[in-house]
């Protein structure tokens, strides 16, 4: 069939930021001479992604006009009859990460204008972001595990990167090496789960792979009575908890606010914490023949969506607050996954992206306007001083929460509604865990608003330290006199262009995403099975009504109650939540320990890893490679040589006497075997 989709079109998108990454990374740094100035690395780079977005619209198009793509760009390996290429599957659940990639990652690379002005390190930021924007790309184009594998781990190496972008800060060395290690034992299950399909099917394209699923599902893994389907789906998601940052490995996400901000930005919304949604998403072909899988998923989801949302009622940096957000919703996503809602998980991801890109840019903005302080207890009051970035918090906060008619509400309330409607096991704890989340979500996102844009103004109650370059991004706080400021043109203008699909895109794709033919087949569900998808199409009169009648349901009356609750303790009765923490001590111990979970990732992963090694070293290394099979061979033929140079003593009688001696053993042996009667 004709189609608009070609290869030289498909090959620009991602190759276009990988230029402006490698030009900018080779010529702009010190590695080949700085030869690019700022204004003409950011410019490269900036250009790389704008191209990708514009390609990315123009498939978007095509794909919605009916064109579709699947084939190989180039065979990587032939290993026998395996196959192992680079090639692309462009459907419509490809198409809409292409472009919510690409989009926000621009918005990204024009806010670090601003925000990394005067920065040492500013053009290999630019090289690293556009890096990162290409290897998601690869992975969201992919049309195989190879090429997936290959995107999935180079999102997670150049993550390492950018979280630990200031080398010179211990804090940023620990986080970046904290998210390297984390994700490789996610990866590991990921890579297991590969091996699995690969051992099964003898093949790593998705259509092989497909093909074959109702075969997997009939079969046990060897030796075991366990499902073979099962196993598989439950290996790949451990993936999916790693980079999508779901309990109990969401560890590393928290710390990965060490990098700078607009990195915060794309990982938290449009990139790699994505990655797990969309791969689960893509292999719901897989994952819709083990309902075990599913309950699994759901549970963990659960558990990531309310407890991490209680985290974020304690902290008190501006940006931790946002990144619990994240984790928060992505428990919902996972959510949605694990009761067959595929395109609702999609669909939340999209306006996730749009208003947590918004609300961690404008945190971004705030950080600048009160001098790289980040504690939101030395804010307030800054609406005065920041208009425009208070109006945007406002945006991204009605829609994170859940406001009727704002983007956010449509996917969250699709996902509240999807889980009320399901049967898979764990359905009861999760809505439990998301009807709380809804109340803990609104309270610690008005928290934030209220702490930082109204009350008293406490800016000048925090002590000032002088800026270095060493210490960038460290709390600074205003110096006496100075007051906060609106940030300039280029940092404002991308909050204004999130904020736009943050309060509309939910409106106007929610119809064709969830309830029309939007997705077409790019993702599967058995609805014999999970008719979760049918009972929202019944229930669903279009997003007018869908919004009227939320302004009485319980959902909106447990988001008023959140915003009421952050008004009394943050503003008309800012001593409340003092008096609250003291009376609930060992809660808030324990909430401020983060359940503990850094420590007894400390305890048994890091002190464990730390034993393993040691103990490899001491006595698999040292004791046996170099005590016995190194030292210990040389030692051995030392001893024999010893024994054996009394042989060799250089007198001409001991070697006569040899000779006689071997002539006479050699006359008795011929003698014993040829004349039987000597015997």
């Amino acid at each position: 069939m004709q189609t608009n989709l070609t290869l030289p079109l498909l090959c620009a998108i991602p190759l276009a930021p990988l230029a402006g990454s490698i030009i900018t990374g080779f010529f702009g740094t010190a590695l080949f001479g700085n030869r690019l100035s700022k204004v003409g690395s950011q410019s490269i780079a900036i250009m790389g992604v704008i191209i990708a977005f514009a390609l990315s619209c123009q498939v978007f198009f095509y794909v919605q006009a009916g064109d579709y793509f699947n084939g190989e760009v180039y065979t990587w390996m032939q290993l026998g009859e395996l196959n192992l290429g680079i090639g692309f599957l462009i459907d419509s659940l490809t198409a809409t990460m292409m472009v919510v990639v690409t989009f926000v990652s621009l918005m990204v690379h024009i806010y670090t204008i601003g925000y990394m002005h005067g920065e040492p390190g500013y053009n290999r930021f630019f090289a690293y972001i556009s890096l990162f924007t290409f290897a998601m790309l690869m992975l969201v184009m992919s049309n195989n595990l190879l090429q997936l594998f290959f995107g999935w781990e180079a999102v997670g190496v150049v993550s390492y990167l950018l979280i630990g972008f200031y080398f010179d800060r211990q804090t940023a060395v620990f986080a970046n090496m904290k998210a390297f290690l984390v994700n490789r034992v996610g990866d590991f299950g990921f890579i297991l789960g590969i091996g699995l399909i690969l051992a099964y099917t003898g093949s790593m394209n998705y259509d092989a792979i497909f093909a074959q699923n109702t075969e997997l599902a009939a079969q046990t893994l060897p030796g075991t009575s366990w499902n073979l389907m099962t196993v598989i789906c439950i290996c790949l998601f451990i993936g999916a908890m790693g980079k999508s940052a779901q309990f109990p490995l969401h560890v590393w996400l928290p710390d990965s606010m060490e990098g700078p901000t607009p990195i915060s930005a794309l990982i938290h919304a449009a990139t790699m914490v994505t990655a797990g949604i969309f791969m689960v998403s893509r292999m719901s072909p897989l994952f819709e023949l083990s309902t075990t899988a599913l309950s699994f998923i759901l549970v963990i989801g659960s558990i990531t969506a309310l407890f991490m949302g209680f985290l974020g009622i304690v902290q008190n940096d501006i940006k931790r607050v946002v990144a619990y957000s994240t984790l928060s919703q992505l428990g919902f996503m996972t959510i949605a996954l694990g009761v067959s809602a595929y395109p609702v998980a999609i669909f939340h991801l999209m306006t996730h992206a749009f208003f947590k890109a918004l609300l961690f840019l404008a945190a971004g903005s705030v950080i600048m306007g009160m001098h790289h302080e980040q504690d939101m207890r030395n804010m307030g009051g800054l609406w005065k001083y920041m208009p425009v970035t208070c109006l945007m918090m406002l945006v991204g906060s009605l829609s994170l929460i859940g406001t009727p008619f704002f983007s956010g509400f449509y996917s969250k309330d699709s996902i509240i509604e999807a889980v009320a409607a399901s049967t898979i096991p764990g359905s009861g704890f999760a809505y439990f865990a998301v009807m709380v989340s809804v109340f803990i979500t609104a309270l610690y996102s008005f928290r934030l608003y209220f702490y930082v844009f109204h009350g008293k103004e406490r800016f000048h109650q925090s002590s000032h330290k002088e800026h270095t370059d060493a210490d960038h991004d460290a709390h600074h706080g205003l110096a006496a006199g100075e007051v906060p400021h609106e940030s300039p043109w280029v940092v404002t203008v991308p909050l204004i262009l999130l904020a736009i699909p943050s309060v509309i895109i939910g409106f106007y794709a929610i119809e064709p995403m969830l309830f029309g033919d939007f997705f077409g087949d790019s993702m599967f569900i058995d609805l014999s099975q999970h008719p979760v998808m049918e009972e929202l199409a019944n229930e669903f009169h279009g997003p007018i009504a869908m919004a009227l009648h939320a302004l009485t349901s319980s959902v909106t009356i447990l988001v008023a109650l959140g915003v009421l609750t952050a008004a009394i303790g943050y503003l008309w009765v800012p001593s409340l939540p003092s008096k609250i923490a003291n009376t609930f001590a060992p809660l808030k111990k324990l909430l401020d320990h983060k359940y503990y979970l850094d420590e007894l990732n400390q305890l048994i992963f890091a002190k464990g890893s730390i034993w393993l090694g040691r103990g490899l070293w001491h006595r698999g290394d040292q004791q046996l490679i170099d005590g016995l099979l190194v030292n210990g061979s040389a030692h051995l033929v030392g001893r024999i040589a010893g024994v054996m140079r009394h042989l060799q003593s250089g007198y001409l009688y001991h070697y006569a006497f040899a000779m006689i001696l071997g002539l006479a053993v050699l006359l008795a042996w011929v003698l014993y075997a040829y004349f039987p009667y000597v015997r």
